[in-house]
């Protein structure tokens, strides 16, 4: 036996957290009956699991690179009733969970799949797998503050750094820049900027591990195989 979200995050279904979500929303039943209790323990294999009335059946291994546009949240759905990833990926995204989270004003890349182990070694900070940002601030950014960046600042009584940072062309209107990441930690690189003074105008991740965003326009996606997923993230 294996606790009810867990039995959901095996099955590929969702990851764990977002099952202990749907589980205490009411969304899933175990034989028939809504179940309310994120641990009780289930046979994923004999019990008959539903979310959202669907049979919960194992998924098949699919991994996907897409292009977030701004303006779509990254979650199966929505509160506030705003356009999801899933809404624009359509069946494309049925059974797969997303790594990791852009906020709704970040485009860029966007990794799902179906692998629930696969996405929780992606966005385990232990790993220190790179996210390369492009970003564009209000302002002038001058080198001291590029270091800063890399050396650490303080927001909210957390200490933030960046891996690697690069300005690519600054004014006194505007600069641009390119953040590397490898923690992944909650509106990292807009906290960042913040703490040296900077608003972040438009942010878009243009890489994750070795993979690029390149040849994807904003709402375009294509299949990943698993030599690509050993190939861009080891």
């Amino acid at each position: 036996m294996v606790p009810l979200n867990r039995a959901l995050s095996k099955l590929g279904i969702l990851s764990r957290t977002q099952a202990t979500a749907a589980i205490r929303a009411g969304r899933v039943r175990v034989d028939g009956r809504i179940e309310h209790d994120p641990l009780k323990p289930v046979v994923p294999e004999r019990a008959r699991i539903a979310v959202d009335g669907e049979p919960a059946v194992r998924a098949a291994w699919r991994t996907i690179a897409f292009h977030k546009p701004r303006g779509v949240v990254t979650t199966k759905r929505d509160p506030q009733g705003r356009k999801t990833v899933f809404d624009v990926l359509g069946e494309a995204g049925r059974g797969l969970v997303a790594v990791g989270r852009l906020d709704l004003a970040t485009s860029g890349l966007l990794i799902l799949t179906s692998d629930t182990q696969l996405a929780n070694r992606l966005t385990d900070p232990a790993n220190g797998i790179p996210r390369v940002y492009a970003v564009t601030v209000r302002g002038e950014v001058t080198s001291a503050d590029v270091v800063m960046l890399t050396a650490g600042v303080m927001n909210r009584g957390e200490r933030l750094r960046a891996s690697a940072a690069t300005l690519r062309k600054t004014s006194r209107r505007e600069s641009h820049l390119t953040i590397e990441l490898r923690e992944g930690k909650n509106r990292e690189v807009r906290r960042l900027l913040d703490a040296i003074g900077r608003e972040v105008v438009r942010l878009k991740r243009v890489a994750f591990g070795g993979l690029e965003i390149d040849g994807l326009e904003p709402g375009q996606w294509r299949e990943l195989t698993r030599a690509d997923v050993r190939r861009f993230f080891g």
